[in-house]
């Protein structure tokens, strides 16, 4: 019996979370399957004109070794502020300024065999987004520390409020402390050398001082006066939260107690895997503190009003 390509293409598509605009055509129809025939014969792949987990493996791997070249092109419709972020192959806008992927000059990488390689595999769908405090001087110190110890993140955020996407989103990163934290995730590492007896250190480099967390509560203790984000991180980390909430539907959701309160412990969901939202590091396990001070939920609700006022 025949097949037909266009549906076998869409039905892929969909499983695995390519387009057709990979192989540069716009619709499921017959100039992909002679778009794919093409990228076939010149990679000496069967040029059957079918996307199936072979060419989607070899496909997504090329792509992923020069991701940036792939950027949709810019469109005047689009604010001047709006870049992008990678899940599976394909790019989410975010509408902030500074965002550099790991194929690009001053990019940051996560090491091969340090995350859950999910190449050409099913479509991967995070349900959680954890945040974490480096404890490091600069975003370039937290990857290369990351790195040396087998583990990873998919994204950094910088002192200057650059984001750095290490990773992408398809795999399963190395940054949390428990097993469904790893593959339902996606993490990142906000720059902040906590300890405020590094506050020289950034003045001296430009960035000025930090401004200090005095109300840090987690696993009902009030820690000690540390330093805290930079007001830019804020933003682009609230911008960040927008970007994986529209694009991979992530909820707009924090860790409760049972009053409906915010969470600043461990959280069951976040520890079985159940929770979907934005969490941080400390609701996986006890022996975590960080992002204590990071008031999700009044956070959360700036995104929620953004998205308002976007629509109106």
């Amino acid at each position: 019996m025949a097949i037909d390509k266009d549906f076998y293409n869409e039905s892929s598509a969909l499983k695995l979370g390519w387009n057709p605009s990979w192989f540069g055509a716009e619709y499921f129809d017959e100039e992909l399957v002679n778009k794919i025939k093409k990228w076939q014969r010149a990679h000496k792949i069967t040029a059957d004109g079918l996307c199936g987990p072979m060419t989607y493996r070899r496909k997504w791997t090329e792509r992923q070794a020069e991701i940036s070249n792939y950027k949709p092109t810019q469109r005047s419709t689009l604010r001047n502020k709006t870049n992008f972020i990678v899940h599976n192959g394909n790019f989410l806008p975010i509408d902030w300024d500074r965002v550099v992927l790991w194929d690009e000059p001053d990019g940051l990488s996560a090491k091969s065999g340090n995350y859950y390689d999910n190449s050409g595999k099913e479509d991967r769908q995070p349900s959680m987004f954890v945040n974490h405090w480096d404890v490091c001087l600069s975003a370039e110190t937290c990857a290369s520390i990351l790195n040396r110890r087998g583990i990873s993140v998919h994204f950094c955020l910088d002192n200057d409020g650059t984001i750095y996407q290490l990773l992408d989103t398809q795999h399963g990163a190395w940054h949390c402390s428990k097993y469904h934290g790893n593959k339902k995730s996606i993490g990142i590492e906000i720059s902040n050398a906590y300890y405020p007896k590094y506050q020289d250190w950034y003045v001296k480099n430009g960035f000025g001082e930090r401004p200090l967390m005095n109300e840090g509560v987690v696993h009902g203790k009030t820690l000690k006066p540390f330093m805290w984000f930079y007001p830019v991180q804020i933003e682009a980390l609230k911008a960040l939260w927008k970007a994986v909430h529209m694009g991979l539907g992530i909820p707009l959701e924090y860790p409760k107690n049972d009053n409906g309160s915010f969470c600043t412990t461990k959280h069951k969901g976040c520890e079985d895997g159940s929770f979907e939202g934005f969490t941080n590091h400390y609701n996986f396990v006890k022996t975590k503190i960080d992002c204590a001070g990071l008031d999700i939920p009044d956070l959360l609700g700036e995104v929620s009003s953004s998205l308002f006022c976007n629509d109106s």
